[in-house]
């Protein structure tokens, strides 16, 4: 293979070439990546490992001799017709294409891919299965985790449907507004601040308890950073027998939907959206919207993964 990827080339002792290209591409991205910190820790850990799967596949569909900036059109339909190929789910095969994007966003190629995902044949994302994901933490649960700051982030977690990045990053002293929390951009997915109510005594009682456990700071204890806490958080909770925590987002937002709406959600066991009345259908598109804010998306769409349709 040619330097840009485009044909076959043949150096001395093949193997130890091609270990040298495949190398070299996943360094090169690897760079990029680490010279270019966009979004959340959690979002710029998985664009690395999806453009290290990308460099890794191109390598083993034949495009070798790759750098960060031979990215051509090519090479982007080879990758997609072989997701499409291994039937890889619609919504995985979207989430590569924005690293695919961001990719040739910074290396000034955003003319190799195409705009619309479209024009590869990749299929919508099926966000509807009104499969029930909901999940519960008994206090027997909880006493398990030996961690104080990992049982706190998971009550974190279940109180107020936050994300696991949220609740260990979670500082009460400045999230603790009294009648809602605030949550700081840069513990978020994207890094939209957003707003969540504080609405019941148990959600004040597990913010006191907080507070009382970390004081002015966070839950991260002042000799861990974050990736060590995960790390904690991760073997604490595997430990625990425990698993699936993104349930707990499920279940806070059908809470959230059967006490504004005053029945319960599809993926619960209530009426499908297509039984409601057109009173009832008007309350559903309002309730999601506000469900949906609450959890950190923007669109209505999405939040049918937690409450069905």
């Amino acid at each position: 293979m040619s330097s840009d990827g485009y044909g076959p080339r043949a150096v001395g002792n093949t193997n130890q070439y091609e270990k040298y290209t495949v190398k070299g591409l996943n360094h090169q991205l690897k760079t990029l990546c680490r010279h270019n910190r966009e979004g959340s820790y959690g979002t710029q850990v998985r664009r690395e490992r999806e453009l290290t799967l990308m460099a890794n596949e191109l390598h083993e569909l034949g495009y070798r001799g790759m750098n960060s900036h031979s990215l051509r059109p090519k090479h982007v339909e080879a990758l997609v017709g072989h997701w499409l190929e291994k039937e890889v789910a619609a919504g995985t095969i979207k989430n590569r294409m924005a690293a695919f994007r961001w990719w040739a966003r910074k290396v000034n190629r955003q003319n190799v891919v195409a705009r619309s995902n479209d024009h590869y044949g990749i299929p919508n994302r099926l966000f509807v299965t009104n499969t029930n994901k909901a999940k519960s933490i008994l206090e027997v649960d909880l006493a398990k985790v030996r961690d104080e700051n990992v049982r706190m982030s998971l009550e974190l977690q279940q109180a107020f449907g936050l994300r696991r990045e949220e609740a260990i990053k979670f500082s009460p002293s400045y999230a603790d507004q009294g009648d809602h929390l605030t949550l700081k951009p840069s513990w978020t997915k994207g890094g939209k601040a957003r707003t969540i109510p504080i609405r019941t005594q148990n959600q004040r009682e597990v913010l006191n308890r907080a507070r009382k456990l970390a004081g002015r700071g966070s839950l991260i204890p002042s000799n861990r950073n974050y990736v060590q806490q995960l790390r904690i958080y991760e073997g604490h909770t595997l430990r625990a027998g425990l698993s699936k925590m993104h349930g707990l987002r499920h279940a806070y937002a059908q809470r959230r939907y059967e006490e504004l709406t005053g029945w319960r959600s599809p993926a619960a066991g209530g009426p499908i959206s297509k039984s409601l009345s057109r009173e009832q259908r008007d309350r559903d598109r309002e309730v999601r919207l506000i469900v949906s804010r609450e959890l950190g998306h923007e669109r209505r769409q999405v939040v049918s993964v937690y409450l069905g349709a």
